[in-house]
């Protein structure tokens, strides 16, 4: 054997194999694998690693709104916009109040649109920052930086630093999940593992079909992941297959000593046998009890997507998964933005309700940070298609659970909401408290490639205490 692709055919074929090397298929690997060929613990990405100290989360369920839902729309009550509303400001713009009431909820009186009114039912267990600004005003940028740390350069993925800095709890299952996955604006990168190692990409599930399932479907519920069907061969004749594969394998990793991309093979074959058993039932949630469907609004429309993907996550976090991302949007509403941030709201403010709700029920909520942003938001202004544009210099995030100071409102935007101007917090910012909350230092979680150290923060970001309970 002098190179990989002259290796006998793995699982399905040579090509599959390596797809699923570079997906984030090779996610995990056993440690009873690790000792019998001979590799040393530290050469798989993914066993279980101390934090930098102890950590109040363990687990963190991302949900980005993709899009940028409009803060004075939603989490950032603005009353003094009322005294301006329609107010002209030419060209077809006008100051525009939210066409949605808010309400305090809570002991905190936390002051919450109607948009979400299921989600402001938890308002002492959310910490709201009304004071989040990025760099760049333009969706494909803004995701790549607000997922990844960077719009300018290809760099691993928040998930993927995550998942590098602590290991997964669950051998048999990725570390990163990424559900409903957009493939524009920065495709795969927004999930993917950059320079980190191969193992640390989040595997991603989508919506639409795909993979063993020959039609596409609107709904996860029919969803199957590509490559866990064999057509040819039985389990127990592809773990022969696999053993005897693995046995070449082995053997030529002793004799070439050190061979890093030979291991990953190792562990990425492994790793796509055992979730062709384990990751399917993970995403059989219609095994649930009836009223935990209901919960988060699966079998009915307009919540059932997204119910699946809340519900997915809270199985895959309660399974060890250490990282997952939910994607709803688009909420870019430059046209008739009543009508679409509604529609968004209806499809998600349920099922993150139920989401809440249930990790509180099954004693995770307090290991698990639940981290709910767009990439920026929108001003406090209607232009001529009824619509908000975009805004970097204002937005909102909110934090629960995790060790995140529930009830809390903090920072400021000015008076009608446009531009952060107390206690601001840039994305960056955002970043190195969520590692912080993790137990990891965001200064000292680095990677050393092309003659440098990189980290998620690279030069930037601080840890904002105050959000941390």
């Amino acid at each position: 054997m002098n190179d990989m692709t002259s290796l006998p055919l793995p699982l399905y074929s040579r090509r599959t194999a390596l797809q699923q090397l570079g997906c984030g298929f090779g996610s995990i690997a056993l440690a009873g694998l690790m000792r019998d060929s001979g590799l040393a613990a530290e050469s798989n990405p993914l066993l279980p690693k101390a934090p930098h100290y102890t950590p109040k989360a363990k687990h963190v369920i991302f949900l980005f709104m993709r899009g940028g839902p409009s803060q004075v729309d939603t989490f950032d009550y603005k009353p003094a916009l009322t005294k301006r509303h329609n107010e002209d400001l030419g060209g077809g713009r006008r100051y525009y109040q939210s066409p949605w009431p808010f309400k305090e909820q809570g002991q905190c009186g936390l002051p919450v649109s109607e948009l979400f009114a299921c989600t402001g039912l938890h308002a002492d267990d959310i910490c709201v920052v009304n004071s989040m600004h990025t760099d760049i005003g333009n969706h494909p940028q803004a995701i790549l930086q607000m997922l990844t740390g960077s719009f300018q350069f290809v760099r691993p993925s928040v998930g993927s630093w995550t998942v590098y800095g602590l290991g997964t709890e669950n051998q048999n299952l990725p570390g990163f999940l990424s559900i409903n996955s957009d493939f524009s604006a920065g495709g795969a990168q927004k999930y993917g593992c950059a320079f980190l190692p191969s193992a640390t990409a989040g595997t991603a599930i989508n919506s639409w079909g795909g993979g063993d399932s020959s039609i596409p479907t609107p709904s996860l519920k029919d969803f199957r992941i590509p490559h866990t069907k064999n057509p040819t061969y039985s389990t127990k004749e592809q773990r022969e297959q696999l053993d005897l594969l693995q046995a070449l394998n082995r053997k030529r990793l002793a004799r070439d000593e050190s061979n890093p991309a030979l291991e990953g093979i190792i562990q990425s074959f492994e790793t796509a046998f055992r979730m062709q058993a384990e990751l399917p039932d993970l995403l059989n949630v219609d095994q649930e009890p009836a009223h935990i469907l209901e919960r988060y609004g699966i079998n009915t429309q307009p919540t059932d997507n997204f119910g699946r993907a809340c519900l997915t996550a809270r199985r895959a976090v309660e399974a060890g998964v250490r990282f997952v991302q939910l994607n709803i949007g688009f909420w870019d509403q430059h046209t008739k933005i009543e009508e679409g941030h509604a529609k968004l709201a209806r499809e998600c403010d349920l099922p993150i309700a139920g989401l809440i709700g249930d990790l509180k029920e099954r004693g995770l909520f307090d290991e698990t940070l639940i981290v709910w942003t767009g990439e920026f938001g929108r001003p406090p202004i209607y232009n001529k298609n009824d619509g908000r544009d975009h805004n970097n210099e204002g937005f909102t995030a909110w934090l629960a659970g995790g060790g995140a100071k529930g009830g809390l409102r903090y920072g400021l935007t000015d008076d009608l909401g446009y531009k952060s101007v107390e206690k601001k917090v840039h994305l960056h910012d955002l970043h190195a408290t969520m590692l912080h909350l993790l137990g990891l230092n965001h200064e000292k979680l680095t990677f050393h490639y092309g003659g440098r150290d990189f980290r998620l923060t690279d030069v930037h970001g601080n840890v904002v205490h105050d959000l941390v309970a």
